[in-house]
């Protein structure tokens, strides 16, 4: 099973698949490998990007909190934040007049319209919705939250949230200016191991490939975890293997590598 990461590892900087990677893709399925994308993305945004590459295996999406399968009807692995958790963040938020949005149902929330949640909006390729009382939504439970700031400022916040919430959230940086809450059972690296039982994978047969802080836990958890060649030098540290960058088509370099030579070789993955 191939588990990779979405923004600045299988997306180029212009937010597209090459067509090489989506070959080499394609060419890992017929082999008999399961693909999917682990991504910090909503599901409905991850979904066009995995119909393109004709994927059909469950989806692992905001950042692990979600599987489900391509027609979305099927979960079959879900953590939400709790709902103390969720009203703390909004209130430190509000306290330190720090951009957050939240997000339920696969629906994106922000409190006020903005230049953040719109660029995040357009980039990301889904609708949002104002709604100013986010405390009201947080009775029932998010999928996650995201701080939108300055990364100095994120990594501070981070910090104390780490040290108010301790073991109850899991605190995550997805890119320099995103920080995310989540449930501690909601990662990459959990959901991929579940996903991996699921289809009776040994660990040892995963290939997790990431870029970021996000990815560390995905990276960690698989049999060969890989490191993008733009991540920062942490990131790499952590890894098995360093590919090339995701605008030197970084993912198709492992499966070629890792996956197709040796079922050339072999006859089977």
């Amino acid at each position: 099973m191939i588990a990779i990461d979405m923004d600045d590892t299988l997306l180029t900087d212009t937010l597209t698949i090459t067509p090489g990677t989506a070959e080499a893709i394609k060419k890992a399925i017929d082999v008999g490998v399961l693909v999917t994308l682990a991504t910090g993305r909503m599901f409905p945004s991850a979904l066009p990007f995995a119909s393109q590459l004709g994927l059909n295996v469950p989806l692992i999406t905001y950042q692990g909190a979600i599987v489900k399968d391509i027609t979305g009807k099927n979960i079959m692995y879900e953590r939400f934040v709790p709902s103390d958790i969720s009203c703390r963040a909004i209130e430190i938020a509000r306290q330190k007049n720090v951009h957050i949005q939240v997000y339920q149902d696969d629906i994106l929330y922000s409190p006020e319209d903005n230049d953040k949640i719109r660029r995040y909006a357009n980039v990301a390729g889904v609708p949002y919705t104002i709604e100013p009382d986010l405390y009201r939504l947080a009775k029932r439970d998010f999928i996650k939250l995201l701080y939108y700031d300055e990364p100095e400022a994120l990594d501070a916040l981070a910090k104390e949230l780490n040290e108010e919430f301790g073991e109850a959230a899991y605190i995550t940086k997805s890119k320099p200016y995103f920080l995310e809450v989540m449930h501690p059972e909601a990662s990459k690296g959990q959901a991929i191991l579940h996903l991996a039982k699921m289809f009776g994978i040994d660990r040892s047969k995963i290939i997790g490939i990431g870029d970021s802080y996000n990815d560390i836990d995905l990276i960690k958890v698989a049999g060969l975890g890989v490191a993008m060649g733009n991540a920062p030098e942490f990131i790499k540290q952590k890894a098995d293997y360093v590919t090339r960058s995701n605008n030197e088509e970084g993912v198709r370099h492992v499966i070629e590598e890792f996956v197709l030579q040796k079922s050339t070789k072999s006859g089977s993955f």
